[in-house]
């Protein structure tokens, strides 16, 4: 795990998620070690069972990524995270890594460089971490009722994953009614 990622926590009041859900009473914010893909999360190997002539796939989670859950686990204990009861909100923003070729592509194409850097795509950081985070900041993945992914342009502090775990409160709809 890079020592030099940051786990920031706190409280966080006024984060509007949309017009019928109130602020949420409290938000983490974790700043995380860049995801692994999901092509090395996962490995599979073909078997053939004791008795059986017919081989099977058997897909497993790889050490690496075992590695991964624990650091990310261990890093959002830390930093004061329980599992979030209900609907909950996950916005991740991705940073990959800043080459060392950052200047000159910067000056190449000052608008889009970073579009040419190396970066997992945003589907395998969240269902990586969505894995990791799996019964430390909330119960379930299916708790997940808004998604925001954006892909960051690399800067100075390396390559990371911020996530702000929040809980949706809906506002009562016509209470009166039932």
């Amino acid at each position: 795990m890079n020592s030099r990622m940051d786990v920031e926590a706190g409280v966080a009041f006024g984060h509007a998620l949309a017009d019928n859900l109130r602020a949420p009473a409290h938000v983490s914010r974790l700043v995380l070690p860049y995801p692994i893909s999901a092509n090395r999360y996962w490995a599979t190997r073909i078997i053939t069972p004791r008795g059986s002539r017919r081989p099977m796939a058997l897909t497993y989670v790889t050490p690496e990524a075992k590695q991964y859950r624990d650091d990310v686990a261990k890093l959002a204990i830390a930093a004061g995270v329980r599992p979030l009861a209900g609907r909950v909100c996950v916005e991740l923003q991705l940073y990959p890594h800043r080459p060392l070729d950052w200047a000159k592509r910067a000056r190449k194409d000052p608008d889009y460089w970073a579009d040419t850097v190396q970066c997992i795509d945003l589907g395998n950081c969240e269902k990586v971490l969505s894995d990791a985070l799996n019964g430390i900041a909330w119960a379930d993945d299916k708790q997940h009722h808004r998604i925001v992914k954006d892909r960051m342009d690399p800067d100075e502090h390396g390559a990371r994953v911020v996530v702000t775990i929040s809980p949706i409160v809906r506002e009562p709809i016509a209470p009166e009614l039932f």
